[in-house]
């Protein structure tokens, strides 16, 4: 609890305007976004009065059908009654270690569970920092992610990766006529993302190192980063982790 305190306490609200590629705009997904900071009990920063005031509290319910939040009540009862007069007020929280923030231009009192609650009527957008520092997810082992590297011969070579962020992909052992020395760039590189549509940015290969897989065998992992890739490419690796993070958990949900 002291971390998720330290946390809530640190997330200063980050501003759309400047991150409209991490705006989600989905009502079911942002349903699921919200519920899932409400499953792991996380803290959440209620900034108001122009920032100058907040109140921490958590998410009680988030229901798309009702176009609906519930929010806990703060410990400060004087703040909980000047927050109600707020023409806006900005949440800030994080969902495993992801920066989450959305917005509320009225909040009402309401009763939840026989406790006074606040009310908020679910956010249109949502925005959802996912960025390299924040959030990186391992692709499927069984059929993992492919990325298309043209050499100067016009020769497409395939490389296996191994993790993927807004920020970059990592791949492992990549075939000898790629040297990945850092540094090294690599343009018009493809990548397939299922269901979301093909990637097509610059890489930059960064570092490499030996690593040990978990079936025992050594192999060589090389991190790269993703170099002036257009907004809305990134937007599709944003679409594609929440999709495959989304299912991961459904998988996990379902498990007895």
């Amino acid at each position: 609890m002291d971390n998720e305190i330290s946390s809530a306490f640190g997330a200063e609200p980050a501003s759309p305007s400047d991150n409209s590629q991490f705006l989600i705009h989905s009502r079911l997904e942002i349903t699921y976004i919200l519920r899932a900071i409400m499953q792991k009990r996380a803290l959440v920063t209620a900034y108001f009065n122009q920032g100058q005031d907040f109140i921490l509290t958590s998410i009680l319910d988030a229901d798309a059908g009702r176009g609906e939040v519930i929010l806990d009540c703060g410990a400060n009862d004087a703040l909980n009654h000047k927050i109600l007069d707020a023409s806006k007020v900005i949440f800030v929280t994080f969902q495993d270690r992801v920066k989450v923030q959305f917005t509320s231009e009225h909040i009402s009192k309401t009763r939840y569970d026989g406790r006074d609650a606040f009310r908020i009527a679910l956010p249109e957008s949502l925005l959802k920092l996912q960025r390299r520092e924040y959030y990186r997810l391992e692709t499927p082992i069984s059929d993992p992610l492919k990325c298309i590297v043209s050499l100067p011969d016009g020769k497409g070579v395939e490389l296996t990766i191994a993790d993927i962020s807004v920020g970059g992909i990592s791949v492992v052992n990549p075939p000898p006529e790629i040297e990945m020395n850092p540094g090294e760039l690599f343009p018009g590189c493809r990548i397939a993302l299922p269901d979301i549509g093909t990637v097509v940015a610059s890489i930059e290969a960064r570092n490499a190192h030996e690593v040990t897989l978990k079936s025992g065998v050594r192999a060589m992992r090389c991190g790269c980063r993703f170099v002036d890739m257009p907004a809305g490419m990134q937007a599709m690796v944003q679409r594609y982790i929440l999709k495959l993070d989304r299912e991961r958990r459904a998988k996990l949900s379902d498990q007895p």
